[in-house]
């Protein structure tokens, strides 16, 4: 299908842009230039996804890898839980959420140095990413009933960055620890870094710490163990992206200051009408569809995601993780190798005017937009930039030239229109994305909750760890003399890891750690290591 003129476009519109009233949301797939058949041709895939949903939300094993189901849909609706117990769980725990969050505010619960004014959230992936798009949408500094912060990777140097921000808060500061396991290394390496920073500053953590974790989990043990304040549960039925409507999300949330209930029941509203098995009035399912259309089914497509506003800026790094981790797999269903996956990727309008929209509207055609419009400018009115113009059109103008200057040249995009950014509709657009997830995953037959990828990872990371330590302990034992990374990787007998082995050496001897030296040579694989002699 050919790019239409405005005038042939109009009609087209009128046909596929679809308002869901009770969501104050729209969706316009219009400029997707599938054929007008393309639905019907669909009908029998889409219903078949939609039965699977109904299955997952009636508690199936939907991972079959680790034999437990997937529930983050009940978080918003326990009475749809298959058992009393879950439902009692979720609803205790939102329940708890709220209490613990009121004596923190009235200064039942405080640090050491005096009431809580900043939150420390520890975590990584679905742990950290969902709480900090919910913290950027919604927050407002200086407002918010406390300050967030994150520790969301295992670097030292972005830790001591985060540390600095806080400055001589600590003791009125509280860590929120967050791993469903306990086991996450690079959780696990936040918390240690955190507890010796509150003791450098004469502080017990523990009086300062939260866990969020699953029961008699190694981090639950720990919290005990240690006087942890409290703790809330992470269940294995939820994934850490989607998590952010439990705990993981839900605690941070209410601790600023956020109306969690309203974010709660934007998602339930949502999941009720992306349950319909119309889709012309879904938008779960459209938008799944169109991921099909655009990519034939193979994710030959990525998604650039533009929200046309600052606080929705984190959405696409959210995004990232839901999509691809769902859909970036190597096997289907019947063990077939098929690469699956869609690349995403994006920033906000209209900054990326002045960035990759240059490519995107002339460069390679490997992608489709998404585009994100919200009506409401500000609280309240704005002054007038030019005359009877104000930056909040100017912001709209700019997103409708740019979809239009995109379309022109053959680029396709979907636009979902809010009203504007609350609770509810972030809660929509979480619900939203992850039921579209869910629905594109059975349409291509793929496996969306399980992520065999990351645990490879994780197992390799622990290999170079391992690693490391036999070339420590081997120049340990050779003190005093000067040996290459190949002469190392050799006497450790580690014939396959010479590189490995030679940037160990090299990030050995950078930091002070380990005591490790760097002798350079005529070449960089001629530089020798040594122990430094104590």
């Amino acid at each position: 299908m050919t790019t239409l003129s405005k005038s042939e476009l109009w009609p087209r519109f009128q046909k596929y842009y679809t308002e869901i009233p009770m969501l104050d949301l729209a969706i316009d797939i219009s400029r997707m230039n599938f054929a007008d058949d393309y639905l019907a041709l669909m009908s029998t895939p889409i219903q078949k996804a939609l039965i699977a949903m109904a299955e997952l939300e009636k508690g199936g094993i939907a991972n079959p890898d680790e034999k437990r189901m997937v529930g983050h849909y009940w978080l918003r609706n326990p009475s749809l839980a298959p058992t009393q117990t879950i439902a009692k769980e979720i609803k205790d725990t939102i329940a708890a959420i709220k209490d613990f969050a009121a004596q923190v505010h009235n200064g039942t619960i405080h640090g050491e140095k005096g009431p809580f004014k900043n939150l420390l959230v520890i975590g990584i992936g679905g742990s950290a990413l969902g709480p900090q798009f919910v913290a950027d949408a919604l927050g407002n500094p200086g407002t918010d009933k406390a300050a967030i912060f994150f520790f969301d990777n295992t670097d030292p140097d972005g830790m001591d960055k985060v540390l600095a921000a806080i400055g001589d808060e600590l003791g009125q500061t509280i860590s929120i620890v967050i791993s469903k396991s306990g086991g996450t290394k690079e959780t696990r390496n936040g918390m240690l870094e955190a507890k010796a920073a509150y003791e450098r500053a004469g502080l017990n953590f523990s009086k300062h710490a939260v866990a969020v974790t699953g029961q008699l989990s190694e981090l639950d043990n720990y919290a005990v163990k240690n006087g942890w304040i409290t703790r809330f549960p992470m269940w294995d039925w939820i994934g850490g992206r989607t998590s952010e409507l439990s705990a993981v999300g839900l605690l941070p949330a209410a601790l600023q200051g956020f109306d969690i209930d309203a974010l709660l029941a934007g998602a339930k509203a949502c999941d009720d009408v992306t349950r319909q098995t119309n889709v012309r009035v879904n938008p779960a399912a459209q938008l799944a569809l169109m991921w099909h259309y655009i990519g034939n089914g193979k994710g030959t497509k990525n998604m650039v995601i533009l929200p046309y506003k600052d606080r929705l800026e984190l959405f696409s790094k959210y995004c990232q993780q839901l999509i691809m981790e769902s859909l970036g797999k190597e096997k289907d269903l019947n063990g077939n190798v098929v690469n699956q996956g869609i690349a995403v990727f994006g920033n906000k309008g209209s900054t990326d005017q002045h960035s990759y929209v240059q490519q995107l509207r002339e460069g390679i055609l490997n992608f489709f937009v998404t585009f994100i419009e919200v009506l409401r400018d500000r609280n309240g009115k704005s002054i007038a930039v030019d005359p009877g113009v104000t930056s909040g059109d100017y912001l709209e103008g700019f997103f409708l030239g740019t979809r239009q200057a995109l379309y022109e040249n053959n680029r396709e995009s979907i636009t979902l229109t809010i009203k504007q950014v609350t609770p509810a509709s972030v809660g929509i657009l979480i619900a939203l994305f992850e039921r579209a997830v869910g629905l594109y995953a059975s349409l291509i037959n793929i496996n969306a909750y399980h992520q065999p990828g990351v645990e490879a990872g994780k197992k390799a990371a622990a290999a170079v760890i391992d690693l490391q330590h036999k070339v420590l302990n081997y120049l340990g034992e050779k003190k005093g003399h000067a040996l290459t990374s190949a002469q190392i990787a050799s006497g450790i007998g580690a014939h396959d890891e010479f590189e490995t082995v030679f940037k160990l050496c090299e990030h050995l001897a950078a930091n002070p750690d380990h005591g490790i030296r760097k002798i350079p040579g005529s070449t960089p694989f001629e530089a020798a290591y040594q122990a430094a002699a104590q």
